[in-house]
């Protein structure tokens, strides 16, 4: 990983999988992902949350790949949700995908450009 997390002593430890924030030191890389929607390399879109949960983590993959990263480079993750029930199953995948980085997290509860995509992802990872 590059750099450090931030978590103030005067501030509510993380309730878990992430960090609040994450200091990049000068002169790094930093690789900015767009949001990452659940479409498969063939245009599929997968129709249980869980399927397309993991289909966007396998896009942030291939993404970080071509950069030239991995999963242990990301320092920021905002995920977009479209329900508040996927809340537990997204924190489950994350966790499993990511395994022992805690990147700075945000999970918000949104509409989707597109009614059939359940969530969207952006990161942003340094080196």
């Amino acid at each position: 990983m590059v750099g450090s997390p931030v978590t103030p002593h005067d501030v509510t430890p993380p309730l878990g999988g992430y960090s609040h924030g994450w200091l990049v030191p000068e002169g790094r890389k930093l690789l900015f992902i767009s949001g990452q929607i659940p479409e498969t390399a063939d245009g599929a879109v997968p129709e249980d949350f869980e399927s397309q949960c993991r289909a966007v983590w396998d896009n942030i993959r291939k993404i970080l790949a071509a950069g030239g990263m991995g999963f242990g480079n990301l320092v920021k993750v905002t995920t977009f949700l479209t329900s508040k029930t996927q809340v537990d199953a997204n924190s489950r995948i994350r966790q499993d995908v990511l395994r022992d980085c805690r990147p700075a997290l945000t999970v918000m509860i949104a509409e989707t450009l597109e009614s059939q995509w359940l969530l969207e992802i952006e990161a942003v990872a340094a080196a």
